[in-house]
């Protein structure tokens, strides 16, 4: 079944006067349960893809469709709701909330979401002890190592239960052991939950591990290939 469906899209930035042409013309399809990533050198275009798929950017033309839903038509309220109901996201930078523990910045969109104290502990639980932070849960970020925030950052964006994962370089700021810890974690919980994982990425080792390879060059697709893990 698709998940995401993207159609001739483009995005242009105007900078200085001069037309960016950050995403070319791309048509992709997405099937849930993928393990994705999108590679290209820097400034080829893949983030601003991943940001459009995610409803953080629009395009300047062409269409990206969610479960049916065109991300383009949904404003305001709309966007953050369906965002926070299908979409997770994880970042570089990590982006966890300083003041929160490991157990509350997980938590933090299943609140958002109405979610009770019970299915959050318990759903909190759960995925801490997946990435093997369960000793960890009420340490603020400032006590966890880098591979320990990204860790709890996927946690969070698995948290809601979402469609799909869209992660922007999650790997770029950690060692070779705690990349090969976060990518183990995010495959079991792609096979064991059938969650769509999306990666953007000039990583090798993500590469590695993914099972599609999508190459962006210059805002535009130049392959997309299928592949057994075991290559």
């Amino acid at each position: 079944m698709k998940v995401i469906e993207i159609h001739n899209v483009n995005k242009i930035y105007n900078e200085s006067e001069v037309k960016v042409h950050a995403v070319n013309g791309v048509t992709l399809d997405f099937e849930e349960g993928e393990f994705a990533a999108i590679v290209g050198p820097s400034g080829s275009g893949k983030t601003t893809l991943l940001n459009l798929i995610g409803g953080l950017d629009n395009p300047t033309s062409g269409d990206v469709m969610i479960g049916g839903s065109l991300m383009s038509s949904l404003k305001g309220s709309d966007l953050t709701d369906f965002r926070m109901h299908n979409i997770g996201f994880v970042f570089q930078a990590y982006n966890l909330i300083p003041v929160l523990t490991a157990r509350e910045n997980t938590e933090f969109v299943m609140r958002l979401q109405g979610k009770t104290a019970k299915e959050c502990s318990n759903r909190v639980e759960e995925l801490l002890k997946a990435v093997g932070l369960e000793e960890r849960m009420e340490a603020r970020p400032s006590k966890l190592s880098g591979g320990q925030q990204q860790r709890v950052a996927v946690a969070r964006a698995l948290a809601s239960k979402p469609k799909f994962v869209l992660a922007d370089e999650p790997t770029a700021n950690l060692d070779s052991k705690s990349t090969e810890t976060l990518l183990d974690i995010m495959e079991k919980l792609n096979k064991e939950e059938n969650i769509t994982f999306i990666f953007s990425t000039h990583d090798a080792r993500v590469v590695k591990k993914a099972r599609r390879v999508i190459t962006i060059e210059d805002g535009k697709v130049i392959s997309d290939e299928y592949k057994n893990i075991e290559d």
